[in-house]
């Protein structure tokens, strides 16, 4: 019955019956990444559902998941009849208003990863992500989207002691994980700067496996292509109800023997799922473009991705107009995972983020910020993603990328396809395919766990800082409470 939902993938999700509904707000059109698509583009209209309709493929959220499903499942049967729905527009989610790093990091740790399911299986998968760029890579060449991808690597730093440490300790684990330096290499502060010319950098680590892209030009591209390729997208249309053969909207039942839930953050919109993913936000600012003589200052010439050591790190990318999209935290976990958006305190939050960028860039004092947004995504209990079918009822569900889904995304969306059409690929032998998480705590155990994890990320820093020393309290019980 709607309002009492069997959650996972064989059972009925449901929006009915609920209070203060919440979906993707506006807050998509502050970013930079949506100033910067054609007006054409952003014209594009893409109908609501109207009525009842038969596909084979019914796929609901129209991010990277839904829409790397969708091209998949048609590159290998073109005669297939898919359909997306999404409940605001192309790139209006997570997938248009992120950081722009398509990385082949993990959200969680290798040792997490392989006390359950081996050493064997961890080190396919990360291969399997390292792989996932060139095949990104591949794709957006071949059919011709156009979204500033560069592939300059993944600096990390560290501005003290303890995160160079720290640093030190990430490169002895990679190696232990059949890591080489054509994977991470370590690098001194000279070699560092010689990068990015952050003035407190004392060394850092270089990961040759991350690009830089425009996420909105991505998502939006990939859209458009999907479309040529024959599949419907359905804008502005609220999935009101999945069950096995058919999803039911506002405006009418899309009924198809495969449903496809790629929801990620706003998953816990639907009754009874909102402890299966945990919606968090993270915030960006950007800078206007900045004049060439203050990039002779700092460099960053190849569009390196870059973050530091710290637990509250920052994320940042050099656009290919020469701003800095900058990102962290800022905005806190709201009760219940209810979503707010676009943020009330994005003004706040940019003053925080400003105020950090410039304490690491100090070349950048000056600049003026003319971008502030925030996105949600998707965090599993356990940090790991998944990907499920369950033929029998012909559903599936992909997602929980805990912040790396740019790239996850594109392995997910080419392991739905062969899950769906029963190709014995070496894909469904990695660990995350049919990989359940537990559950996130019940309310407010969950709100006071992921408050207190923040609040005690910021102490251990603040606490590293003043001391020299590794905050071994703090970290420990931050890490105890979020599982990473």
């Amino acid at each position: 019955m709607p309002g009492q939902p069997v959650v996972g993938v064989h059972g009925v999700l449901s929006y009915e019956d609920m209070d203060n509904r919440t979906v993707a707000g506006q807050g998509y059109t502050d970013s930079l990444w949506w100033s910067q698509l054609d007006a054409a583009d952003t014209a594009v209209v893409r109908p609501p559902v109207q009525g009842n309709a038969d596909h084979d493929v019914v796929i609901v959220g129209g991010g990277l998941t839904g829409l790397w499903s969708a091209y998949y499942l048609l590159v290998r049967d073109p005669s297939l009849r898919v359909a997306v729905v999404e409940q605001s527009v192309i790139g209006a989610g997570a997938s248009g208003r992120n950081g722009g790093w398509c990385s082949a990091l993990l959200p969680i740790e290798w040792a997490d990863l392989a006390k359950r399911y081996g050493r064997d299986a961890t080190i396919a998968f990360q291969r399997a992500a390292d792989g996932t760029l060139l095949e990104i890579e591949r794709v957006v060449a071949e059919r011709g989207i156009d979204c500033d991808f560069a592939r300059g690597g993944y600096l990390k730093t560290a501005g003290d002691a303890v995160q160079l440490e720290r640093l030190q300790h990430e490169l002895a684990d990679a190696r232990a994980w059949a890591r080489t330096e054509d994977d991470l290499r370590s690098l001194t502060a000279e070699e560092a700067r010689a990068v990015i010319d952050a003035p407190a950098a004392l060394g850092g680590l270089f990961n040759p496996h991350c690009a830089a892209v425009q996420p909105a030009k991505l998502t939006r591209g990939l859209g458009a292509v999907v479309q040529s390729m024959g599949a419907v997208i359905h804008e502005h249309t609220r999935a009101v109800e999945l069950r096995p053969g058919s999803v039911r909207t506002e405006h009418g039942d899309l009924r198809a023997d495969v449903i496809v839930r790629a929801t990620e953050g706003y998953s816990g919109e639907l009754p009874g799922a909102q402890r299966e993913v945990l919606p968090f936000y993270s915030s960006m600012i950007a800078t206007e473009p900045l004049p060439a003589d203050v990039w002779a200052k700092i460099g960053w010439r190849s569009r390196e991705t870059w973050n530091d050591a710290t637990r509250n790190m920052f994320y940042a990318q050099r656009t290919a107009d020469g701003r800095i999209a900058f990102g962290g935290r800022g905005a806190r976990q709201r009760f219940s995972g209810k979503l707010v958006d676009p943020l009330p305190e994005l003004d706040a939050v940019q003053r925080g983020l400003r105020a950090r960028l410039v304490q690491e860039l100090p070349q950048v004092a000056d600049a003026s910020i003319t971008h502030r947004w925030a996105g949600v995504l998707g965090i599993t209990r356990d940090w790991m993603p998944s990907v499920r079918f369950d033929r029998a009822s012909g559903l599936a569900v992909a997602g929980g990328y805990g912040g790396d889904g740019v790239a996850l995304t594109n392995l997910a969306g080419r392991t739905v396809a062969d899950l769906v059409q029963g190709e014995q690929s070496d894909l469904l032998r990695l660990p995350w395919v049919g990989h359940e998480s537990r559950k996130w705590e019940p309310e407010p155990w969950r709100w006071l766990g992921v408050r207190a994890g923040e609040t005690l990320a910021e102490l251990s820093d603040k606490a590293e800082q003043r001391s020299g020393k590794r905050s071994r309290v703090f970290g420990g019980i931050s890490r105890a409470l979020s599982g990473h």
